[in-house]
């Protein structure tokens, strides 16, 4: 019999043996091993044992057979994997960097096997005539504990009681317990459960009432499964307004999916999403449906891993590690408001769920279909949908027949003049009494979103911004303004340019400052507060939304968290406390990321059949993303920013590689960084001009210097993906100086 090698990825986490290693495999292992097992080998010159993956098998050795070791066991603790997501792990790779290892503990999320969850039952191992006689003598001869033991079991049907319930409730104590089994009367039954993380609350709220749906959903899935059926894999983005029932095209797809005997998984950005969202779907699917996400315990993850990779739920939804939930036939991923930038991985490998989402399909055994959802697309799904990699879908009527949210534009400079110093403009004071008076429900959006330390004129507005790279110029201490993009410096001014008025500063708020001031101005309205402090346990997302949701505030004030998802029926005003906040950034999507927050923000306004208001407090009421957002007209949006796109190179016009650069000495960081453009202008130095990419530093970080750590970056812009791919592997194999380290980011969603 012909000789079996594996080629094995060994777990550790470091460039130089970023590489498969071959190995012999045993006779007696050969029907055991397979791609994706989890094997113990011998490694390096002292043979210590180590934990890797097989990621492939051959009949050919790649080495010299006597330098050849042999598997020395399968893991045993560890699972199985999937082909297609080994095969994955080695895309995601190539696309976005870090080790082979990184991207196989990316998509092995809950690999490590925990100990199952154990339900204990007492059950009667007597006829019942037997236990009733010898009821009859306990009680005779005073046995209280075995006579209340022995009527409660004869009172059910089959004779079984939970253990708990007869530790607890009943009071008796384990040794009688083993007494009593060891006499022949009792048996004590142990089964496997699997750990549910879907709460009380979710599971006892019962089926949904099916909705009639419009002509523009049913088109949207009758297309999408007859083109399913035709072989049209290609990914189709929903463009669909704030409340136009999204989420029931998705229902509906999932059921077809489910019909078909296939499994799909649905992303959602953010925890805060994730109780409306599994509500909604769990009157659907009932105990075929699960969670994921990051406040699970080892052991819920690994049971939700395992009841998928067993066939025993049908639906996975949760953040974007749940794309990689081990389904055995993967037949739709759902990814809903896939704008969101916590999509995008901050960790290696920096992936994006989008791309990798899409990825997974094409890899799933017989095609699966993905579905990207939002009602402010990314600049790069829509652009896909325009140029055909994506069919594009549209819903353009909100389901409960009414309008969109009406928008004011508050402008903040008018209030300043008028001598309203409050937080809150005369227009949101009104509309706040107003509703109040109705006992209807109000949402205020503080937007918090990237805030920097960036100057602007509280009299006209006036930004400071770098004039080479059309973003805000950040604050530095000793009176420095500085651009991250290009290294532009000038000197911090007391006096505005524009305007001459004093009033220069950065924006300092805060929830909790709102919250204080609500109290004050409405004493008798009932004000709750949804940020990063109120939401630090499991379940408070989910305590915050109930509450709200049951009619137990007026007013729900927060960060971005509070107005992507959700639907409250009685809000029919939202509030925008800094709309241009977030347009000051020093980033290149700023004017993207304002508009879908605001346009988010007004959606929630109005959902019910009482008609909505919002108000937008803003410096910048001209700004083309205020004006947009406000007239929710995404394709306006659209046109502006990409041509700004266009002309600067910028995602989705080109592709982008940050390479960040960390080190306690700024003159070794720095000194590299200049080395790995000197590299990359050799690359590309027989190119045409316009096929080479654009460098743009080496420049310090945003924040430059941190626990005695000097940052730098340096942004590399080319057309072409597989360019900038290879361009990336070419500076991977630069020896980098001991003292530095670097990390690159493919497409990043964020600047350092």
């Amino acid at each position: 019999m012909p000789e079996q090698y594996a080629s094995v990825i060994i777990d550790i986490s470091h460039e130089k043996v970023d590489r498969p290693f071959q190995y012999r495999v045993p006779a007696a292992m050969r029907e055991e091993i397979t791609a994706g097992c989890c094997v113990s080998v011998p490694f390096g010159r002292g043979n210590t044992p180590r934990k890797g993956y097989v990621i492939g098998l051959s009949s050919q050795a790649e080495i010299e057979e006597a330098r050849i070791k042999d598997i020395a066991g399968i893991v045993a603790e560890e699972e199985s994997v999937e082909r297609s997501l080994i095969r994955l792990a080695a895309w995601m790779r190539e696309r976005y960097g870090g080790t082979m290892i990184q991207a196989l503990k990316t998509v092995l999320p809950a690999h490590k096997k925990m100990k199952s969850l154990e339900q204990r039952a007492v059950r009667l191992a007597l006829s019942r005539e037997e236990a009733e006689a010898l009821l009859a003598e306990c009680t005779k001869k005073h046995h209280l504990a075995r006579a209340r033991l022995l009527e409660a079991l004869l009172q059910t049907a089959d004779g079984v009681l939970p253990y708990t319930l007869v530790t607890g409730k009943l009071h008796i104590a384990a040794q009688n317990i083993r007494g009593l089994k060891e006499k022949g009367i009792l048996a004590v039954d142990t089964t496997s459960i699997y750990r549910n993380p879907v709460s009380d609350r979710v599971r006892g709220a019962g089926e949904e009432a099916r909705k009639q749906l419009s002509e523009e959903q049913t088109h949207v899935i009758a297309d999408m499964m007859k083109r399913f059926e035709q072989g049209d894999l290609r990914p189709s983005l929903l463009h669909g307004i704030t409340g136009s029932g999204k989420t029931e095209v998705y229902i509906r797809l999932i059921e077809e999916t489910v019909r078909q005997g296939r499994q799909a998984i649905v992303l959602i950005p953010e925890i805060a999403l994730t109780y409306q969202t599994l509500l909604r779907f769990y009157r659907h699917f009932g105990d075929r449906v699960s969670v994921m996400n990051s406040t699970l315990s080892p052991g819920e993850k690994y049971d939700q891993f395992r009841r998928a990779r067993e066939g025993e739920i049908d639906v996975m939804i949760g953040p974007r590690s749940a794309l990689f939930t081990p389904f055995r036939s993967l037949g739709l991923i759902i990814i809903d408001e896939e704008h969101e930038m916590t999509y995008k991985s901050e960790t290696a490998p920096r992936y994006h769920a989008r791309e990798t989402a899409i990825a997974r399909a094409s890899l799933a055994e017989g095609g699966a279909m993905v579905l990207l959802g939002s009602a402010t697309p990314s600049l790069e799904a829509y652009t896909a949908a325009r140029t055909g990699r994506y069919q594009l879908y549209t819903l353009t009527k909100r389901l409960t027949g009414g309008t969109l949210a009406n928008v004011r534009i508050a402008d903040l400079r008018a209030e300043l003049k008028a001598g309203n110093r409050s937080p809150f403009s005369r227009d949101l004071t009104m509309l706040l009494t107003d509703r109040l008076q109705r006992g209807e429900q109000a949402m205020l959006f503080l937007n918090r979103r990237g805030l920097h330390s960036f100057l602007s004129c509280r009299s006209c507005g006036y930004v400071f911004r770098c004039p080479h790279c059309d973003v805000s110029l950040t604050e530095h201490r000793g009176g420095k303004l500085v651009c991250h993009y290009c290294g532009y410096t000038e000197a911090a001014v007391k006096i505005c340019p524009s305007c001459a008025s004093p009033y220069v500063s950065a924006f300092k708020a805060g929830t909790q400052q709102m919250e204080e001031e609500l109290k004050k101005r409405f004493p008798t309205a009932r004000v709750m507060r949804m940020d990063a402090d109120t939401t630090r346990t499991k379940n408070s997302y989910e305590e915050i939304l109930s509450a709200f949701a049951d009619y137990k505030a007026d007013i729900l004030v927060g960060t971005q968290m509070i107005v992507k998802g959700h639907d409250f029926p009685l809000v029919t005003l939202v509030g925008v406390l800094a709309a241009d906040l977030s347009l000051n950034i020093q980033d290149f999507r700023a004017a993207e990321r304002t508009f879908q927050l605001l346009t988010q923000a007004a959606g929630r306004a109005g959902r019910g059949e009482r008609p909505g208001e919002v108000v937008f407090q803003t410096y910048e009421p001209e700004h083309f993303a205020i004006l947009a957002s406000a007239a929710q007209d995404y394709a306006r949006f659209y046109e502006e920013e990409m041509l700004y796109r266009s002309m600067l190179k910028y995602p989705p016009a080109a592709h982008m590689l940050a390479v960040f650069l960390f080190s306690p000495s700024e003159e070794a960081a720095l000194s590299f960084a200049k080395r790995l453009r000197a590299r990359l202008e050799k690359a590309d130095a027989a190119l045409p001009a316009e096929e080479r990419a654009i460098l743009i530093g080496p420049t310090p970080a945003r924040v430059s210097f941190v626990e005695d750590v000097y940052r730098f970056a340096l942004y590399v812009k080319q057309g072409s993906v597989e360019r900038l791919v290879a361009l990336r592997g070419l500076l991977e194999k630069e020896e980098v100086p001991a003292n530095v380290s670097v990390q690159f980011d493919t497409d990043p969603m964020r600047t350092l």
